[in-house]
């Protein structure tokens, strides 16, 4: 954990700094909350957005050299995560599964997500210095029920995705979907 920690300090500017530690601390207070393993949650948090903030030309050059689906080329926010899950299991040995994907598909969702992924999931959305609409009902969601809370955020980010005409990743409709039909068979 010490590398990963190493690496934040010497890459991450003061702002993506506070939005990891940020992530962290909420998704270890969700894996309490939700009995989840908090050292696993914690890598995932840690490394989630490191290379978040990576100009764009470098992000395009991981995606081509890394042999990543061409539709994260010019989308470096959502090719970020994918090329932190592929660095941290080459470069950093981590082989847990929940945490790779966790740190993969924290910026669609996906669905039938683990507990950790949908704990780094709504950490990323919901830490305390985030700031949009339904963010407070979301995080409050968070503590009661964590599928609906999940529900409710991708549909935020599906709206906001759309009325910004954005390329809109096939995982989060998949990943709406999912949780919408998990909730009516929950009714």
């Amino acid at each position: 954990m010490r590398s990963i920690n190493s690496y934040i300090e010497r890459n991450f500017n003061e702002k993506r700094k506070l939005h990891t530690f940020a992530v962290c601390d909420l998704a270890i207070e969700l894996a309490e909350h939700y009995g989840a393993e908090k050292e696993r949650v914690k890598t995932a948090a840690l490394f989630h957005d490191m290379f978040r903030g990576v100009p764009e030309q470098s992000i395009n050059c991981y995606v081509t050299h890394l042999g990543l689906d061409s539709k994260y080329l010019n989308n470096p926010n959502l090719a970020h995560g994918k090329i932190a899950a592929i660095i941290m299991e080459r470069d950093y040995g981590i082989t847990d599964r929940d945490v790779i994907n966790a740190v993969s598909y924290h910026t669609t969702g996906r669905e039938a997500m683990s507990v950790i992924e949908k704990i780094i999931y709504i950490a990323d959305a919901t830490e305390p210095n985030r700031i949009y609409p339904r963010v407070e009902k979301i995080r409050k969601l968070s503590f009661d029920n964590l599928d609906k809370a999940i529900l409710e955020s991708l549909k935020h980010t599906i709206k906001y995705i759309e009325e910004r005409g954005l390329y809109l990743d096939n995982d989060t409709v998949l990943a709406k979907d999912y949780y919408m039909k998990k909730e009516k068979m929950n009714e």
